[in-house]
């Protein structure tokens, strides 16, 4: 299995406490209509932290089910317990899961012999394929090049998002082993894509499916000026997507648009008027 072009990593829609299913049917509907590769639930960006279990796995089979086969899914199962992502990776797997995104184990903080063992297991229990997420800044522990590398040998280890902040990792995980590498930046798409990364995993995504496939067709067809365009165009929401924690201001974005309802699960609160002010002002500027 291959992963290439664009990837949405999906908000879940609250309403009155609950996952709003009727919403989060119609977001799947956009991104299809968007012509997105593939769609990740229960990422950070879906808030997985803050579903439970039973939320976890049902926003999953829900977004199975009402993408009917028309796109992917990668399903977002990672947990810091090696046993509790097995096991969700197992259910996603029986559900009709495509692949599954792991992040790195958080809080815990193993080492890159503990990582290597963590994804490993992950991905030779379950046989789903494994995408290795490397998001730092997150959990406190990057996935070394030469921990991918090692886990590039196994069959069911198919890709790695980067999400570490840097282009060069790119080249240095590419010049070590054969993993296809996605983006974790919607802003460093196109300069990850231009050494040898065929994709993103995106945030932006879940308000303008369109126009971010576009921009990754063309970076993969080689046509850069092109892409160049449409990176340019959207380089302040990419950015300003991040002025909080995500997915705070995509979905004070989204809700802006009349997409979802503004609605969050503590820790994570509405956006300062600040940041609200300068969404409102970015998305005017795109109209």
């Amino acid at each position: 299995m291959m992963i290439t072009g664009l990837y949405t990593a999906l908000i879940t829609p609250f309403s009155n406490g609950r996952v709003d299913y009727g919403r989060l049917k119609e977001i799947v509907e956009h991104q299809i209509a968007g012509g997105v590769d593939g769609i990740l639930p229960t990422g950070t960006t879906g808030e997985s932290p803050t579903l439970s279990v039973e939320e976890h796995l049902e926003v999953i089979e829900k977004v199975i089910e009402f993408a009917n086969g028309r796109c992917r899914i990668m399903a977002g199962t990672g947990a810091n317990s090696t046993e509790e992502a097995v096991k969700l990776t197992a259910c996603a797997k029986k559900m009709g899961a495509d692949c599954s995104l792991q992040v790195t184990p958080y809080y815990n903080k193993p080492t890159q012999e503990g990582l290597y063992r963590h994804f490993s297991k992950i991905a030779d229990d379950c046989g789903l394929p494994v995408v290795l997420y490397n998001v730092p800044g997150r959990t406190g522990t990057a996935i070394a090049a030469d921990t991918v590398a090692r886990l590039a040998a196994n069959p069911n280890v198919i890709a790695l998002k980067e999400a570490g902040g840097s282009v060069e990792r790119v080249s240095e995980v590419l010049n070590l082993c054969d993993i296809t590498v996605m983006s974790g930046d919607d802003s460093l798409t196109l300069p990850m894509m231009s050494v040898g990364a065929k994709g993103v995993i995106s945030v932006a995504s879940n308000l303008f499916p369109a126009e971010l496939k576009k921009m990754v067709d063309l970076c993969n067809a080689g046509n850069f000026a092109e892409g160049l365009k449409i990176h340019r165009k959207f380089y302040k929401l990419f950015k300003n997507l991040f002025l909080e924690s995500n997915p705070i201001p995509v979905k004070a974005a989204m809700a802006m648009l009349g997409m979802i309802e503004e609605e969050y699960r503590l820790p994570l609160c509405p956006v300062s008027d600040k940041t609200r002010a300068v969404l409102k002002a970015t998305l005017d500027e795109l109209k």
